[in-house]
């Protein structure tokens, strides 16, 4: 199978945010990281996106992936962890309140099967595995991360 790359799976736009360390978000947009922190689905990142622009679009490339998949093949979705988080939320029946339930290290796997193909509920096999990164199973890979 060949490389395809899809706008849906590219990380949140995190507009006037990008770039800044959390000390200079909260002086230039006071209040508002720590509304991403609690709230997140009721953030707008300035010039950015919101949670619900993220949701739409990577769940929509994440379905766009898994229904072209030959049946009983083995597919590889590289993504950020906003989009991962996002789509883990909706796969299960998670509102955007629950966006920080997940935790996505750097170059962490997470496996998702269809063992009743996809009319079939998904199946979370794993998540966030880091072993490989770090060599233990405490991710310590996303530390501070937004």
């Amino acid at each position: 199978m060949q490389l395809q790359l899809s706008e849906g799976l590219k990380e949140i736009s995190h507009g006037l945010w990008e770039g800044k360390l959390e000390p200079e978000i909260e002086k230039g947009f006071p209040g508002q990281l720590e509304q991403w922190k609690t709230a997140p689905a009721t953030v707008q990142m300035p010039e950015g996106e919101n949670l619900q622009q993220v949701w739409e679009r990577g769940m929509a490339a994440w379905n766009e992936v898994v229904k072209s998949a030959p049946p009983n093949s083995i597919g590889l979705v590289v993504a950020h962890d906003a989009i991962d988080k996002a789509v883990l939320c909706q796969l299960f029946g998670l509102s955007p309140g629950h966006f920080w339930k997940f935790k996505q290290g750097n170059c962490a796997v997470t496996v998702i099967d269809y063992p009743k193909g996809l009319e079939g509920k998904p199946v979370l096999e794993t998540h966030n595995i880091t072993t490989h990164i770090s060599g233990s199973i405490l991710d310590q890979t996303a530390a501070g991360a937004l």
